[in-house]
């Protein structure tokens, strides 16, 4: 497995573009809450007292995954990434307590998230990283978190 460091610097070559980079900074996260979304309306058995009887769904059971592949990648990116995955869940479960239909809500959110992805890169004139390897798809909230990391002194 690549090494964090080296995965950030060849995502980042695609992505040098302040336009697409703030395209970036909004979209990237859109994206991974509506997948957090899709994930959410794969209900199972399994009540949870801790949610007041909410079952456990697959976007806990993805986001758990999708922890250990940072926690490969990048103990404090883990960390990271973790917090935001709660928040995506947190999301999620008030959208879902409203009664709108989170597989709604979150196809809006994809849909228009990637187009201002593709816009983002053809202002940039380059393809999206994952048209190269799949695991860019992970490798984007990360970048992401890295630059946060740097502006508050984190190392990652």
């Amino acid at each position: 497995m690549r090494s964090i460091d080296t995965w950030l610097e060849a995502y980042g070559e695609s992505h040098q573009n302040p336009t697409n980079k703030l395209v970036h900074w909004v979209c990237v996260p859109f994206i991974f809450f509506s997948i957090v979304g899709f994930f959410w309306e794969i209900k199972l058995p399994i009540q949870l007292a801790f949610l007041g009887g909410e079952p456990l769904n697959g976007a806990m059971i993805a986001l758990v995954v999708v922890f250990f592949y940072y926690v490969f990648l990048s103990l404090p990116i883990a960390a990271g990434m973790l917090l935001f995955s709660a928040a995506c869940l947190a999301g999620q479960y008030a959208i879902a307590q409203t009664g709108a239909p989170v597989w709604l809500v979150s196809a809006i959110i994809f849909v228009a998230a990637w187009i201002g992805q593709f816009i983002g890169h053809n202002i940039e004139g380059k393809k999206p990283s994952f048209f190269q390897d799949l695991q860019f798809l992970m490798i984007g909230p990360a970048w992401l978190m890295s630059f946060i990391y740097k502006k508050v002194g984190i190392k990652y």
